[in-house]
């Protein structure tokens, strides 16, 4: 077994912690030692990782730095929402001399660390502890290219009209708003704004890169940013989740079931908007309606508000009469759903999606068309690349205040979910492409491989010292 230790920090954010760790699941199955950064009321979700590996992954657990914008007791951003972004990453960087402390007083210091690109603040706390920091980047590799320049160009907040990268390959162009949302939120001066600006320009200057993606979807992209930093060490893992642990088998059997009794292969689109998108209750109501006039079957993932006032506005309610209108053909589902066995059935040929990069990576390891509405962070990116890029799926709207006309809606359903539609066929080859790509020899295999070979020579170096 590899004496190499590896410390891991993911961020607080269910898209950016579940591919961290699927990695740190493939590093541990690689007789790598690994400690995760994690804080109380995150540690549930290790949990399946740890039961895994009990002798090779441990946690050091840390209180969550208080801080006056974030509610007492909310340690993961689905508890208050993208605008939690700034102060979390704020907060977070208060832990430097904790990990510090652990760090000098370690028996067996970690060789390396690898921690989210959220935290681009550890770029300077690996270098105090003088090991090398791999960014890992639970976005895409074409999201991060136009994201790079955002962050090293500021001005591009008040640039006018549509804004065009020529730099970049296939030189796109976006609105304004369409850029990542965090960039967006940007103030120039304001001390929390300029430690997030200096952590993602940091990035940039990681020992490694690694992203969860692969080179059939975004080759281009990766060999950009490959030339851009002058060194190859840039990984593409990707598509992670395909094995991810689940804490309970049983949990969605139900939908399984559903699925088990359709006998058309493809027919069935998946509905679902993430983990923290509540729709509103005339957004409801136009999805409602699209399904009903598409004709098409479905399976519609259903966030239930939270909130009182939420609830007195009617978000995330399914109009009164609207099962009985679709009587065995839909399936409305109020709780957790499990995502990637429902993408990875014969019977789901379709994602209805707000384009968040797990979810991409899933619906292309599934082979399913997308038909996207993207509405704020890395979405509108991520949308541009599967629609106008790569072919395999539609944009339905855009926008997270938008209220789809559900005539167009259902008709775009009805189109895209036909038996030979050209996105689902170019997404049965991304799919073919995706599981070659993680097959021994696939490109994101060896990526994988040279990855862990890095990480054990470090822990060679270091024992040679």
């Amino acid at each position: 077994m590899s004496k190499a230790h590896i410390l891991v920090f993911p961020y607080p954010a269910q898209g950016h912690i579940l591919p961290l760790l699927d990695l740190t699941h493939h590093l541990a199955l690689s007789g790598l030692t690994i400690t995760i950064i994690i804080t109380p009321k995150n540690l549930p979700i290790l949990n399946p990782l740890l039961s895994t590996h009990p002798n090779t992954i441990k946690t050091l657990t840390l209180p969550f730095p208080s801080h006056p914008n974030i509610p007492p007791g909310a340690e993961n951003i689905r508890e208050v929402g993208n605008s939690g972004n700034y102060p979390f990453i704020n907060a977070l960087s208060k832990l430097q001399p904790q990990i510090i402390q652990w760090f000098t007083s370690h028996h067996n210091p970690p060789v390396a660390l690898i921690s989210d690109f959220f935290l681009g603040w550890t770029h300077q706390l690996a270098t105090q502890l003088r090991i090398p920091r791999l960014a890992f980047y639970s976005s895409g590799a074409f999201f991060t290219t136009v994201a790079t320049r955002c962050w090293h160009n500021p001005h591009l907040l008040h640039a006018p009209g549509i804004i065009n990268f020529p730099e970049i390959p296939g030189t796109p162009s976006f609105k304004r708003e369409h850029l990542p949302s965090l960039f967006l939120r940007y103030k120039v001066s304001d001390p929390e704004s300029e430690l997030v600006r200096s952590s993602f320009v940091s990035n940039v200057s990681s020992w490694a890169l690694i992203f969860n993606t692969f080179r059939a979807l975004e080759g281009s992209s990766l060999n950009y940013i490959r030339a851009e930093l002058g060194h190859p060490r840039v990984f593409s893992v990707g598509p992670l989740g395909s094995n991810r642990v689940d804490s309970d088998p049983n949990t969605g059997s139900e939908v399984l079931r559903w699925l088990d009794d359709v006998n058309e292969e493809g027919s069935v689109l998946y509905v679902c908007f993430g983990s923290q998108k509540l729709l509103k209750k005339e957004q409801m109501e136009a999805v409602a309606f699209g399904l009903e006039i598409s004709n098409t079957r479905f399976i519609w993932i259903v966030k239930e508000p939270t909130t009182k006032e939420h609830v007195e506005q009617g978000y995330g309610l399914v109009p009164k009469g609207f099962l009985d209108r679709v009587p065995g053909r839909g399936l409305v589902v109020q709780s957790w759903a499990p995502q990637v066995a429902i993408l990875g059935h014969k019977a789901v040929g379709g994602f209805l999606s707000h384009c968040g990069w797990n979810s991409v990576m899933e619906a292309m390891m599934a082979g399913v068309a997308i038909l996207g509405w993207p509405m704020e962070a890395d979405q509108f990116l991520n949308a541009r690349l599967l629609v106008e890029d790569r072919g395999v799926g539609v944009r339905v709207c855009e926008g997270m205040d938008i209220v789809p006309d559900p005539n167009e809606l259902g008709r775009l359903v009805n189109e895209v979910m036909s038996i030979d539609s050209p996105e689902k066929e170019r997404a049965k080859v991304m799919r073919e492409e995706a599981v070659k790509a993680m097959c021994e020899n696939g490109e994101s295999c060896k990526d994988m491989d040279e990855l862990v070979k890095v990480l054990v020579q470090l822990g060679v170096k270091e024992q040679e010292v």
